[in-house]
């Protein structure tokens, strides 16, 4: 067990969101704004991820801005619901590892609860960090079952939970489990990511983490990711459906 972990309740973990995305892939439907600030029912993306964090409690979110964060911080401020805002500015896209270690002078607590800010997971963040605190890991990453994992790569995971790779996305790949971009990380991993430069969480810092304490907790959750035109499309229905 994860004895610092294990002291804390998720109330006292700090939430950092990736919301620097440049959107390239969405500007045929949504050329006016940050991704993140794209309308679903009739509010920001980013808001549904909001909401999901003050619904378990937590109650300081650091949000990691890139293109547009300007935007971002008018659109917020300082507080959503119970939850204190603080922004984190990137001068030159840093990927999403190279954000969170600007970030990391804000990140006060080990564990830090990172989310993309593109995505929704469904999942159940308490228990999450239950099961994180109670496997002593470095690092924690919720995977989700999707029908095709074409567009997203997948993870192979050993019986005992432990990621043993990561696979390229391809076409026509079939069923198994994605990264829901959903981590808990301890300190250790965040302060070996370089400074200064453009980094990824993806591709440079987990997969040299395998071995090393980089554990997957697996669940059949709704999850959607807004960064494609299609995917965008289908966010009303979900939340939705989720609200049902």
């Amino acid at each position: 067990m994860n004895p610092e972990a294990s002291r804390l309740g998720l109330s006292q973990v700090t939430a950092a969101i990736l919301v620097g995305g440049l959107g390239t892939r969405l500007r045929a439907v949504v050329s006016d704004r940050p991704k993140i600030l794209a309308e679903v029912c009739g509010k920001p993306f980013l808001s549904y991820l909001l909401d999901q964090l003050n619904r378990h409690g937590v109650q300081k979110a650091v949000l990691c801005a890139g293109y547009q964060g300007d935007r971002v911080k008018a659109a917020y401020g300082d507080a959503y619901g119970s939850l204190r805002l603080f922004y984190s500015q990137e001068s030159e896209p840093l990927g999403t590892a190279g954000a969170l270690r600007l970030a990391l002078p804000q990140l006060d607590s080990d564990p830090v609860l990172v989310m993309n800010g593109d995505s929704y997971c469904d999942a159940d963040l308490d228990d999450f960090f239950a099961w994180h605190a109670g496997c002593g890991a470095q690092a924690s990453l919720i995977l989700t079952e999707v029908e095709d994992t074409g567009r997203y790569g997948r993870v192979s995971v050993a019986e005992d939970g432990s990621v043993m790779r990561f696979e390229e996305k391809k076409a026509g790949a079939g069923p198994g489990w994605i990264n829901a971009g959903v981590y808990l990380l301890g300190c250790p991993i965040l302060a070996s990511v370089p400074e200064g430069g453009s980094v990824s969480l993806e591709r440079d810092i987990f997969p040299a983490w395998i071995g090393r304490g980089l554990v997957a907790y697996r669940k059949r959750v709704r999850f959607l990711d807004i960064g494609m035109p299609e995917s965008y499309g289908m966010a009303e229905r979900f939340f939705s459906e989720n609200k049902r």
